[in-house]
């Protein structure tokens, strides 16, 4: 019903820049809230940053002042910019999204396929 595709990843060296993209399409209602995880080898997944459906962002302490996220809610596309990456940056990155579908109340909560962000030197 609700698909996310997600680009933008690759190889960049420390302090370097990437731009994630990620894409909704389906049978969507509205979006109440998108965002991106990162998961790292080894590690459990963890938010970076999200975005609700009125503008309101939330933030990983780890990349305050590094990454922002917006959004363009007519194409229902959220992106993260990421300036100043660091090695622990390196992850492979999810997008999230929360929606109302189309001809069901119940509430889509579903994951992108994710993108590999590896940043070394």
């Amino acid at each position: 019903q609700v698909q996310l595709v997600e680009s933008g990843g690759g190889l960049v060296q420390p302090g370097g820049s990437l731009r994630l993209s990620c894409a909704a399409s389906g049978s969507i209602r509205s979006i109440n809230a998108m965002g991106w995880y990162r998961q790292a080898p080894g590690k459990q997944r963890e938010l970076v940053a999200t975005i609700t459906s009125g503008g309101s962002t939330n933030y990983a302490d780890s990349v305050k002042g590094r990454f922002a996220i917006n959004r363009n809610r007519a194409a229902n596309t959220v992106y993260l910019q990421m300036n100043s990456l660091e090695p622990e940056d390196t992850a492979v990155y999810y997008c999230h999204a929360e929606a109302e579908v189309l001809g069901t109340p119940a509430l889509y909560n579903g994951w992108g396929q994710g993108t590999q962000v590896t940043v070394s030197s």
